[in-house]
């Protein structure tokens, strides 16, 4: 059951997420033949937040998009963005006018989609395009890009299938060629931001913030496929503030939870190969870390 406190809309929620791969590819690159993304200069694996974005968002629809309050407005597959606007628009009954809408008219729109769409409500949306402006939503949850603790090395592997893919082919070869992107193993870091000012004029609830930690916990196992792997939460530490502007700088925060590969290994294969720790002392009264998803043997000083 998740903690009360982490419930509340009205605290400034900062966390820190660690996932890992092994054996798959957790975000593949189109511009680089969809090996798995990495930074250039260090080697270290990168996921994009968009990505998990859409993993919270699968999870969303997956388990509770029958709901009036939990339709998703950036789907994979499914209607047109603007087509949505104008649901919008007749829900309200608001007349699209050529050229400048009335902001009244935005506005009540914009909170027919945030009430009704929940990944609007949570990351923000840009809905002013088509013929139904929308305007635009600053979303109170944000993401970082995953960046893993060490080095990853991306491998394109071949592989061979005996469907055939052409009839003109089938009675000349009796198996194809084919390429898989994998990383053999990689432990990723990633901060997120709650911010209650903005949490205000999306309409978030207790309820939308329990769905949000669920699907942070659970939307791994949803995600299963043959391209990623094995893909696993390994922690989710949570630091949420007394006064909804916060209590102290975010990026301290972070500082305290630190993870440090074990000395003289070549390969990592494991979560087991690194230590979590965590410095507790001075931290604010005002401040509460709740580890939600909590994997190691933590270290507390």
């Amino acid at each position: 059951m998740t903690p009360k406190i982490l419930l509340d809309p009205n605290r400034r929620h900062e966390f820190v997420l660690f996932f890992d791969v092994t054996d798959g590819n957790p975000n593949g690159d189109p511009d680089a033949g969809n090996l798995p993304r990495v930074d250039p200069e260090t080697m270290q694996g990168i996921v994009t937040d968009v990505c998990l974005k859409r993993k919270v968002r699968n999870w969303i629809d997956a388990t509770r998009g029958e709901e009036s309050r939990y339709k998703i407005y950036v789907q994979a597959h499914g209607d047109a963005l603007n087509t949505k606007h104008h649901r919008a628009y007749e829900a309200k009954n608001i007349k699209p006018i050529k050229g400048k809408q009335p902001k009244a008219d935005i506005w009540e729109a914009q909170k027919w989609m945030c009430d009704n769409f929940y990944d609007i409500r949570m990351f923000g949306a840009v809905m002013s395009t088509g013929d139904h402006n929308c305007g635009q939503v600053r979303g109170p949850l944000q993401l970082t890009f995953g960046r893993s603790i060490t080095p990853v090395l991306p491998l394109d592997l071949s592989i061979t299938r005996v469907a055939i893919t052409r009839e003109n082919d089938a009675a000349r070869k009796e198996t194809e060629m084919g390429r898989k992107a994998i990383i053999p193993y990689g432990l990723y870091r990633t901060h997120g931001f709650f911010t209650p000012h903005f949490a205000k004029k999306t309409g978030v609830t207790p309820d939308d913030l329990a769905a949000f930690w669920e699907a942070l916990t659970m939307m791994w196992d949803l995600d299963r496929s043959a391209s990623r792997g094995t893909m696993t939460c390994r922690g989710i530490y949570v630091f949420s503030h007394e006064h909804s502007l916060g209590n102290a700088p975010a990026q301290e925060l972070f500082d305290r939870i630190t993870i440090m590969p074990h000395e003289n290994i070549t390969a990592f294969r494991s979560h087991k190969q690194y230590d979590l720790s965590i410095r507790e002392e001075n931290l604010p009264d005002t401040v509460t870390l709740t580890p939600l998803v909590d994997t190691w043997s933590t270290s507390v000083g």
